[in-house]
């Protein structure tokens, strides 16, 4: 397969899901701006998704860069969510329409299947988007395809199997989930290098929760590298690694992209000593105190309330390591609800899932220091 687009791929990419705001809306003005900043540097990668804002960012997009610039500036990247909320086939297929108008793109560089894994991915099976998307990419209105993946590395090794026409993949890879249990971004970045795929990295801020390190962390940091932001540190370990295509920073200031464009305008790979920096920042990191849990699943298969007890210590562990309380209830959200699944507080303190637990956790305990902090 053709990989000749990755070559030339500048190593930073702009994502569009957290653009600054006014209110509720998307703040226009500011966007321009950012996206002025970033082509003027050189960098071309946008990447959006039909379900961004509920198709604001789209919208957004298509204000400050495809109405503003020729259509072989920049490179635009959005993606389709056959699990959310489409009923049928038709549904699905037309949130790929829906896309083309919002952005006015007339065809898209990169184009993703959203969010593969665990009980999402049986849609796009269902509703026929495999072939659908590939239709599109014959009739020049897709010229890359991929996926995005949030799931184990088992996973993504069956559906890179299943589909070897896929170009490319979107992973979450950090420092931080480099070898986290629940994530296992290390494991899943290997095995899209087996299968020859380049990776697109999302999150390499860990939704910006790298981007306020805690005191020892950022000492470390400043000694090796002084006047070095802490994102500036997670974002060069993301593109330090072989095989990436562009790291995707959600970027919502000037002066966030700022930031951002000094680290990666003259890129520089993690030498050996900074590597060794990154890994004592982790073991700090990791010092703090939080639910080790490493989400073998064990407990939940017995669980009469059906509550999703790894899903919410991940949550939870956000609270506790970053204290980014917004952040974690948003993903306590998505980890209950989100999965169709019920919340810590419905725990009826029958303690099978203590019996189940390889590590011991106290989890009745601990799910209710879950609720306390995150349920609203």
């Amino acid at each position: 397969m053709d990989q000749s687009f990755v070559k030339n791929m500048p190593k930073l990419g702009f994502g569009l899901m957290r653009l600054p705001t006014i209110g509720d809306a998307i703040d226009i003005p500011q966007t321009c701006r950012m996206v002025d900043m970033f082509l003027e540097k050189g960098f071309l990668y946008f990447d959006t998704a039909y379900g961004y804002g509920n198709g604001a960012s789209e919208r957004a997009i298509k204000a400050a860069l495809v109405d503003r610039y020729p259509r072989d500036r920049f490179y635009l990247a959005t993606k389709l969510p056959a699990w959310a909320g489409a009923k049928d086939a038709a549904e699905a297929r037309q949130m790929f329409y829906t896309s083309l108008e919002r952005t006015g793109a007339l065809y898209f560089d990169f184009y993703l299947l959203h969010n593969l894994g665990e009980q999402r991915t049986h849609y796009f099976d269902d509703y026929g988007i495999w072939d659908f998307l590939a239709e599109q990419k014959q009739k020049g209105l897709i010229r890359h395809l991929g996926f995005s993946f949030h799931d184990k590395a088992d996973e993504l090794d069956k559906l890179l199997t299943a589909h070897p026409e896929m170009e490319f993949v979107q992973l979450q890879i950090n420092y931080m989930d480099w070898e986290n249990p629940a994530i296992e971004s290390r494991k899943c970045y290997e095995v899209a290098r087996r299968h020859n795929k380049p990776v697109v990295i999302m999150e390499p801020v860990k939704g910006g929760n790298l981007a306020k390190a805690p005191e020892t962390v950022q000492k470390l940091f400043e000694e090796s590298r002084p006047g070095a932001s802490a994102s500036s540190w997670a974002i060069r370990f993301a593109a330090s690694l072989e095989g990436v295509l562009t790291v995707l920073s959600g970027m919502s200031s000037v002066e966030q992209m700022a930031d951002n464009l000094a680290t990666m305008e003259h890129f520089e790979p993690l030498s050996e000593a900074e590597q060794a920096v990154i890994a004592a920042a982790r073991e700090a990191f990791n010092a703090i105190p939080s639910v080790p849990c490493t989400a073998c699943q064990y407990c939940v298969k017995g669980c009469p309330m059906n509550i999703n007890i790894p899903g919410v210590f991940t949550a939870y562990n956000i609270y506790l390591k970053y204290g980014n309380a917004d952040f974690a209830s948003g993903h306590y959200g998505w980890q209950t609800d989100g999965h169709h699944m019920a919340k810590a507080s419905a725990c009826v303190e029958c303690g099978q899932c203590e019996q189940a637990c390889p590590q011991h956790i106290h989890i009745r305990e601990q799910l209710k220091g879950a609720a306390k902090a995150l349920e609203r």
